[in-house]
């Protein structure tokens, strides 16, 4: 089994494979090593904290240094979509669309950036509304899965980025429609807009409701 085990590790690197985490050689550190020289700028709100705390997890190194040569900054956005709409009107599913935009930065009087990039993710969970606390229970659920796994893909995107210095691709951001939103009182402002969701069609077209972004 050893044997084995060293003749693929031959191989994989006669053709060029060479591991997201491994040594870049003797004039190369690390990318885990450069990772670990991350810090993590502050993100609001208690999603935010969330990611914060996925990332150092995921960036730190295991001696517990202080991280001094990069800061990562993200702007993290979730939108949630009550779909499954019964006769009722209430629903049966919480959509959940979550992204951020990473930014690194080198430790300067005037910082550099350096790489920048998109993490995106779907995500939702089965509305309980007669049990409060197991309904708390699925948003802190979902918030804490988002967290852990936008971070994952971000913490891959930088190791990529330290491995070749090649900028990750970004996610152009689609222009999302508007539409009077016929349900709301209007304003000196004039009628209140409601933006389409992902399937382009406006809540009131669907019966789907949007109960709230967070856009940070």
């Amino acid at each position: 089994m050893k044997k084995f085990a060293i003749l693929s590790a031959l191989l994989l690197a006669s053709c060029g494979f060479r591991p997201l985490y491994g040594e870049g050689g003797a004039t190369k550190q690390s990318a885990r090593s450069e990772m670990s020289q991350i810090f993590v700028d502050r993100i609001s709100n208690r999603g935010g904290q969330l990611l914060r705390l996925a990332l150092q997890e995921d960036l730190g190194s295991d001696d517990g240094a202080i991280p001094q040569k990069y800061t990562l900054s993200v702007s993290r956005n979730v939108g949630i979509d009550a779909v499954d709409i019964h006769k009722d009107n209430t629903s049966g599913r919480m959509r959940a669309n979550a992204s951020a935009h990473w930014r690194l930065y080198t430790v300067a009087d005037q910082p550099q950036l350096l790489a920048e990039g998109d993490a995106s993710l779907l995500d939702g969970y089965t509305t309980t509304f007669q049990q409060y606390f197991a309904q708390s229970l699925n948003m802190e659920a979902l918030d804490a899965r988002i967290s852990k796994n936008l971070a994952g893909q971000i913490s891959e995107q930088l190791a990529a980025w330290f491995t070749s210095h090649v900028t990750p691709a970004q996610k152009n951001k689609p222009v999302v429609p508007e539409y009077f939103d016929p349900n709301a009182m209007p304003s000196r402002n004039g009628q209140p807009m409601q933006k389409a969701g992902p399937d382009g069609f406006p809540a009131a077209a669907t019966g789907r409701t949007d109960i709230g972004i967070d856009d940070e």
